[in-house]
């Protein structure tokens, strides 16, 4: 693990299957802005989610192996799942004592941290567990599945059954689940009855938040819609309040993060500063830091002081979107194979590869011949050296094909760029996957092309070039959803 000591935060980073990492970072002179935006090296993915122990001891990770990871600095002890199906989430009880997990086979399992065992389950959702809260005062536990629907939890005796059930909690599914650490009786514990703010976030689009109340000691709870907050115009990943309750950050596919008031259900500001999808984000102990992760391989790291200095000093992360480069030549637009050199050569303008222009006129590649070309042919003969140059050309050179109309239709159109959803394709065929799988390697396949490479009596990576452990496939259901998506945005 590589560490940059910069500063006195700690930052617990996991990639789309990266191993977790710690990095230290600093703030800097600035008022407000980004501060320091990190990409850490990724080792093979396996790392879904991270729940960090209060105490600072602890780091927990879930896996998608069916496995929970309990590490300190010398022993690192594997807690495994009994249905040793995909572990989705897992969190520390707020007094360390405890760690639950959920899992794709639809159950919540608690161990005890001092004796890393399984001490008690939790079955009743009816799709897998992806979001789970314990409340402030440690006694409930609050679950959210893709099914949609959140549960209640006895955290503290036992009780098998849920003590509460809301079925319509997010359409098409929950994602994340957080109480805030301030609101009610989470401030003032002594109250005869548990009075607590809880966030969720979900595929709808929305964030809900949810006034929970429970007499102490009493079985009988409830959770009751308090606000419903709009603006997002994707499925939000996260969501985190910072340590005072008094602001509510949110992540969503759209690449933003949001900053809410939620107290008063209000937006505060909109952080666009990511270049794919944000999946996670949390605030620094002091709550004057902000870190978000996204799928473009960074964490961000802001700083925040009051919301007059947010709205201040984050004004120039709000970049409007970008209109593709319109081209000084012939329209590409028209069917690639009748492009003619210039038109092969503007084309590469548009998503930065001016450099390779003169080599394409000198090679007279156009458009039949672009059609032609393999990545073997962009490294010998036209020296695009960088393989990130040659899967962009190629990877273009597909969404263009896919978008082609007819020349006197050819009028001002958007080209989706996919040099922004590398995510979306598989890295052997370089197209966009229909079943995106998991390979024992930790990367994401189309399953046809991974189980054509093996058929093949290959037994090394695709990616790493390492012997794979195993032939097992396991679906990646949440890739699966943001390609469809994608696709009905493409219609």
């Amino acid at each position: 693990m590589t560490t940059t000591t910069l500063w006195l935060l700690a930052l617990l980073v996991c990639g789309t299957g990266a191993a977790p990492r710690q990095l230290d970072t600093t703030c800097t002179p600035l008022t407000c802005a980004v501060i320091l935006c990190l990409r850490p090296d990724c080792p093979p993915p396996s790392v879904l989610v991270t729940g960090g122990d209060p105490c600072g001891c602890c780091p927990a990770c879930a896996q998608q192996v069916g496995e929970g990871a309990l590490c300190d600095r010398t022993v690192t002890t594997d807690s495994k799942h009994p249905s040793k199906n995909s572990i989705r989430v897992c969190r520390f009880s707020p007094d360390s004592s405890h760690i639950v997990s959920g899992s794709d086979d639809n159950t919540i399992c608690m161990w005890e941290v001092a004796t890393k065992k399984l001490i008690r389950s939790f079955s009743g959702h009816e799709e897998s567990v992806v979001a789970l809260a314990y409340s402030p005062d440690n006694n409930y536990l609050v679950s959210g599945s893709t099914y949609g629907d959140l549960h209640v939890w006895d955290a503290c005796f036992g009780h098998g059954r849920y003590l509460f059930l809301e079925v319509e909690g997010h359409d098409l599914g929950v994602t994340c689940c957080e109480f805030s650490p301030t609101y009610g009786s989470a401030r003032n514990p002594q109250s005869g009855i548990a009075n607590f703010l809880l966030a969720t976030s979900g595929k709808d689009n929305l964030i809900k938040l949810w006034i929970f109340t429970a007499p102490v000691g009493s079985a009988d709870v409830v959770l009751k819609c308090h606000n419903t907050l709009p603006g997002h115009s994707d499925t939000v990943t996260s969501c985190a309040f910072n340590p005072s309750g008094t602001i509510l950050a949110s992540g969503s596919l759209d690449k933003t993060v949001r900053l809410w008031d939620p107290v008063r259900g209000i937006p505060l500001f909109t952080i666009d500063a990511h270049n794919r999808f944000v999946s996670c984000c949390a605030f620094s102990l002091d709550g004057r830091l902000l870190a978000t992760g996204s799928i473009d391989r960074t964490v961000k790291i802001w700083k925040l002081t009051d919301t007059s200095h947010i709205m201040e000093g984050l004004m120039g992360y709000e970049a409007p979107e970008e209109d593709v480069k319109p081209t000084s030549s012939a329209n590409p637009v028209c069917a690639m194979e009748n492009w003619t050199v210039d038109d092969v050569v503007a084309w590469l303008a548009t998503f930065g590869l001016e450099q390779y222009q003169d080599r394409f006129r000198e090679n007279i590649i156009d458009g039949s011949e672009l059609l032609a070309l393999t990545s073997s042919d962009l490294e010998t003969i036209l020296g695009v050296a960088p393989l990130g140059h040659r899967n962009k050309i190629l990877r273009n050179r597909e969404v263009s094909k896919m978008q082609m109309v007819p020349k006197s239709e050819a009028k001002e159109i958007k080209l989706p760029d996919l040099s922004s959803h590398d995510e979306l394709l598989c890295p052997i065929t370089r197209e966009i996957m229909k079943d995106p799988v998991i390979a024992a390697d930790g990367y994401t396949y189309d399953r046809s092309a991974i189980q054509a490479w093996l058929e093949s009596g290959k037994d090394r990576s695709p990616m790493t070039n390492t012997v794979l452990d195993h032939r097992s496939l396991t679906p990646n259901r949440t890739l699966k959803m943001v390609i469809e998506r994608f696709l009905e945005q493409m219609k």
